[in-house]
C-alpha cells in the first residue's frame, strides 16, 4: 500500500507540476543563474511547503473519512477545472539582467528560494498535498512522494532552461494534469 500510494502521489504532483508557474520560474531562472544554484533554492522551498501542506492536511485527518473523501473528490475536481482554465504564462514573471549572471551563488539560491516560495504558496500542489495527507494518513509518505516529484519536475525545468534558453509550450501538459486530477476527484467521489 505504502509503495502504491508513494508512486501515485508523485505521478499526480509530477504531472501537476509540469506546466505550473513555479516550473517555469524555476526554467526562467536557470537561464541567467546557475543551475545548480537555481536547483538548491528551489529544492529548499518546496521541503518547507511540502511540510506546510502535509502538517495542515494531517489537521482533517480528524475529520469522518467519508467526509475527507467527498471533500477531497470535490478539491480534485475544483483543482481539474481550475487547471483547465489555466491562462498561459507570459513568462515575465522572473526577469534576468547582466547582473543577475553575476551574482553569487549563494545570492542565487536566495533568490531563487524566495521566488519558489512565494509563487508556490496555495497552489494546486500544494493544496493537492494537503489533501493527500489528510485522505492517506500517511504523511511521510506523501511528504516524501511530493517533495521527490516537486524536486524532479525542477530539475527538469532547471535543465531545459540551462541548456534550451526558452520557454516550453505548456498548454498540453497543463490538459494533462487537469485531466489527471479529474480522474483522481472523480475516484474518490465514486469510491464513496
Amino acid at each position: 500500500m505504502e509503495l502504491n500510494l508513494f508512486v501515485s502521489t508523485f505521478a499526480l504532483i509530477f504531472v501537476a507540476e509540469l506546466p505550473d508557474k513555479t516550473a517555469f520560474a524555476a526554467l526562467l531562472l536557470a537561464t541567467c543563474h546557475h543551475p545548480l544554484a537555481v536547483f538548491t533554492g528551489a529544492a529548499a522551498a518546496f521541503v518547507i511547503q511540502s511540510l506546510v501542506a502535509v502538517a495542515f492536511g494531517s489537521l482533517f485527518s480528524l475529520l469522518p473519512p467519508m467526509l475527507i473523501h467527498i471533500g477531497a473528490g470535490i478539491l480534485f475536481l475544483v483543482f481539474a477545472i481550475m487547471m483547465w482554465r489555466k491562462k498561459e504564462s507570459s513568462g515575465e514573471d522572473v526577469k534576468c539582467d547582466q547582473q543577475a549572471n553575476k551574482a553569487r551563488f549563494s545570492k542565487s539560491v536566495a533568490s531563487t528560494f524566495m521566488t519558489i516560495f512565494i509563487a508556490e504558496w496555495g497552489d494546486l500542489t500544494q493544496l493537492a498535498t494537503a489533501t493527500l495527507a489528510a485522505k492517506y494518513h500517511s504523511p511521510i509518505t506523501i511528504f516524501c512522494s511530493a517533495t521527490l516529484a516537486l524536486w524532479a519536475v525542477t530539475a527538469i525545468a532547471v535543465i531545459v532552461g540551462y541548456k534550451a534558453k526558452h520557454i516550453i509550450e505548456q498548454n498540453l501538459l497543463q490538459r494533462v494534469a487537469a485531466t489527471a486530477f479529474a480522474v483522481v476527484g472523480i475516484g474518490l467521489l465514486v469510491k464513496h
